[in-house]
């Protein structure tokens, strides 16, 4: 089954930027997955000059409210990492029932991975990474953290470009409808796994890459 792939830009935020940056993202992604029962909500983002798309469905937005409490609380034991989430759209296919295995698989055929730098600013500190603002003696770091969110603010419009971007360009992928009651495509959101990033990530990507899990089958 073909499986497109979507790598989102990294960008660098500081943690109380991360549940907007991360509403902003999933919301557009799903909402551009959605199917005919949706009634589109406008939402002014509460940190960032943008307006994003909801799909105005309780559960999709309970759903990503839920994923990103745990990635934010993921982030609180992993300080200064880089960390990946997935949102993945899949179908059901039902599979020939057997006394160990389940009656249906998920076969993907969508991968977005959202890239996140979370970085902790130190209020003393003379230089922005990405704004390329040098901050003078008379300067404050106010102004500093202000021309860093300026250039967040620029770089996840990016995001949302590039979101636009490969939903208009790529579409052969794309299963049948699988019920006419569905809000959008089933898809689920994964972050990193609790014991420890880079393996269970690692782990989940090679399953992804299979299509499904190789024990068993």
């Amino acid at each position: 089954m073909n499986c497109e792939v979507c790598h989102l830009k990294e960008l660098e935020v500081e943690h109380f930027e991360i549940r907007e940056v991360l509403r902003c993202i999933l919301h557009t992604v799903v909402f551009h997955r959605a199917l005919g029962l949706v009634r589109p909500k406008d939402i002014d983002s509460e940190l960032f000059e943008i307006t994003y798309v909801q799909c105005g469905d309780a559960e999709v937005e309970k759903k990503i409210e839920e994923k990103i409490d745990q990635f934010i609380g993921w982030v609180e034991k992993h300080p200064n990492k880089k960390s990946q989430i997935c949102l993945s759209f899949y179908e059901l296919k039902n599979k020939q029932a057997t006394w160990f295995s389940n009656r249906t698989e998920r076969l993907y055929w969508e991968h977005w991975y959202i890239n996140l730098n979370v970085v902790h600013l130190k209020a003393h500190s003379t230089k922005s990474h990405h704004s390329k603002v040098v901050v003078g003696p008379g300067e404050s770091a106010l102004e500093e953290r202000s021309a860093r969110h300026a250039a967040l603010e620029l770089s996840l419009l990016e995001v949302l470009f590039q979101i636009i971007r490969f939903v208009n360009e790529k579409k052969d992928h794309i299963p049948p409808v699988p019920t006419p009651e569905a809000v959008t495509f089933p898809h689920e959101i994964t972050i990193p796994s609790s014991s420890d990033s880079s393996f269970g990530m690692d782990m989940f990507k090679r399953m992804l890459q299979s299509g499904h899990p190789t024990m068993l089958s």
